[in-house]
């Protein structure tokens, strides 16, 4: 059953275009990742500083995998470090 991982993050708006390129980098990567279906970035319009990225996968094993990979988890470092604190993931499936 398909699943959506939904990944917060605190952004303060100077950093919102460097962000940009490193989540655009990891999803290039997960492209790659068998079970991976689409993903889409979202800027919070009513709360400047939030970002969304929501992610579907195929199955929550196709997710897990992806996220236990070391290009992913290199990337990911990259970004929590970058903004001094840590991406919130959400595991969603279909009710």
């Amino acid at each position: 059953m398909a699943i959506r991982v939904l990944m917060k993050r605190q952004v303060p708006e100077e950093k919102m275009d460097e962000l940009r390129k490193l989540t655009d980098s990891l999803r290039v990567l997960a492209m790659d990742q068998p079970g991976y279906v689409s993903g889409e970035t979202l800027k919070r319009i009513d709360k400047q500083g939030v970002s969304l990225v929501i992610s579907k996968w195929k199955s929550q094993v196709s997710w897990q995998r992806w996220f236990d990979t070391p290009q992913r988890a290199q990337v990911q470092k990259k970004i929590d470090e970058f903004l001094g604190t840590a991406t919130e993931y959400e595991i969603y499936d279909y009710d």
